[in-house]
């Protein structure tokens, strides 16, 4: 049987890193369905990825296999172009009808840069967003002007909300905050510091194997 909500992780994943998983195990326990990574090929709100796409989708895949309720989701790399959110949300508007419950799993920096996505406002006509803080990110100040409007009387108490209606409520996940992000595993390789504690051990052997992010040569010391 089909979950009653469909909830996507849309991101780069570059690498997938331990709070990424935590942030997901996290949403699939407080909401009881499956959580589906979706990662970009071609994302256009940040600079060219590390590793390409293929080797990204192999180290989710790796980081995936045998974990409950976590599914890979490879879409948007199969389309040509940008990965913009508004496009997947209309194929996925286009896959499972107007009448499906449909969220996007996103970090609170994530939403508060939303005013700069593609047709942001026509979003909340696509799907729900389910909000995870991220350290330097919490959602208790006020909001920009624009996505104080636009979120105003959206906010949902619970996740039975979002599987009464197909879009338009946001839920915010109550959860630890998880340090870490793909950006400091990135600066930490290329450093050479420690680096292997903030990623999935396959994932760690995977950039070694292969000599991602600037990774060179034997691992040292100061690099495991």
């Amino acid at each position: 049987m089909p979950d009653s909500l469909l909830v996507f992780y849309g991101g780069t994943f570059d690498p997938v890193h331990n709070g990424h998983l935590a942030i997901a195990r996290d949403a699939r326990d407080a909401l009881g369905c499956a959580i589906r990574f979706m990662p970009a090929a071609d994302p256009p709100h940040r600079a060219p990825p590390g590793a390409d796409a293929a080797q990204r989708a192999e180290m989710l895949a790796l980081v995936l296999d045998g974990e409950p309720g976590l599914q890979l989701d490879l879409r948007e790399l199969h389309r040509d172009g940008p990965s913009y959110s508004v496009d997947t949300l209309r194929d996925l508007r286009a896959e499972y009808g107007d009448a499906a419950p449909i969220a996007l799993l996103v970090g609170a920096d994530s939403l508060l840069g939303l005013p700069t996505w593609r047709e942001w406002t026509v979003l909340f006509d696509l799907a729900h967003f389910i909000v995870a803080e991220r350290p330097g990110n919490a959602l208790d100040g006020p909001l920009p002007p624009a996505l104080a409007e636009a979120t105003d009387g959206r906010w949902a108490d619970g996740p039975q909300a979002l599987r009464e209606a197909p879009a338009g409520r946001l839920l915010r996940l109550h959860q630890p905050l998880h340090p870490g992000s793909a950006t400091e595993v990135r600066r930490r390789i290329a450093a050479g510091e420690p680096w292997r504690d903030l990623v999935p051990a396959v994932v760690a052997a995977h950039v070694a194997r292969h000599g991602l992010y600037g990774l060179h040569g034997p691992a040292t010391p100061a690099s495991l």
